[in-house]
């Protein structure tokens, strides 16, 4: 049978005698170079066994993130910081109102199959918006969740979540990114994930006319997330870097997959 990504597997859970997921909910706007430095320390004490698996949902201060793909002539115009995220995939926009979520994974306890990976990351996004009466689709030539917008003109796509992964001795780095209320013109400033036609567009939860707390978004993520990836435990540790945050101030293998 030819490979497509509708026939790819879904759902990765852990073997029997894993430990749960432990899950971080950060409140403050987080400094995008000290959340990396502290992602990528976790991902290698997991690769290591020192740590458990953990998923991590926060925002950034708005900002632009290249992947290592990306080219220079789509960033049309610098409006926030550029970083270089070392995931996979072109330039993209992170931002208040956008709920990220990095996702550390250990794919030797799971199954070692990067496609699949993306895949269940894409399902859990799906089923997350399913809660709120959002209909989420993968698409098989653009990574990440789309809505069709029939009200725009035939044809005519948004893109409500994007997906950039990292793999780094089998344990996953980086995740997703899905809008619920941010700025939308501050996509403009990039070809969001290299993608430049018209008729593909960029959306949130509160642009589809649906009024969600951030606290429903994360409730409705980790129900989703559990049937695919296993159990989670609540972590209340706090990172350092969310006391640095500037909200706080102010008050064997490596692949990659595109956002």
């Amino acid at each position: 049978m030819a490979y497509t990504r509708d026939n790819l597997r879904i759902g990765l859970l852990p073997q029997c005698d894993s430990p749960p997921v432990e899950w971080r909910v950060s409140d403050a706007q987080l400094d995008y170079d000290e959340a990396l430095a502290a992602m990528t320390e976790r991902a290698a004490a997991i690769a290591r066994g020192e740590a458990p698996e953990l998923v991590w949902l926060l925002e950034h201060p708005a900002l632009y993130t290249a992947g290592t793909s990306a080219r220079p002539q789509e960033l049309i115009e610098a409006r926030f910081p550029v970083h270089a995220a070392g995931r996979g995939g072109q330039f993209t926009y992170h931002g208040p109102g956008q709920r990220v979520g990095y996702v550390m994974l250990d794919l030797k306890r799971r199954g070692p199959d990067v496609r699949r990976f993306v895949a269940t990351i894409e399902e859990w996004l799906i089923r997350a918006l399913a809660a709120f009466n959002v209909r989420g689709e993968r698409r098989e030539d653009r990574i990440g969740v789309w809505v069709r917008r029939p009200d725009k003109g035939e044809g005519f796509e948004d893109k409500i979540a994007a997906i950039g992964i990292r793999v780094r001795q089998w344990v996953t780095l980086h995740g997703s990114a899905l809008n619920i209320e941010p700025d939308l013109t501050h996509f403009a400033g990039i070809v969001p994930c290299g993608v430049s036609e018209s008729r593909y567009g960029v959306t949130s939860l509160a642009d589809l006319g649906l009024t969600v707390t951030m606290p429903e978004v994360d409730m409705a993520l980790r129900m989703a997330f559990e049937p695919l990836f296993g159990a989670s435990v609540d972590d209340h540790t706090l990172a350092s870097t969310e006391n640095n945050s500037p909200r706080r101030r102010s008050a064997k293998s490596s692949e990659l997959a595109s956002r």
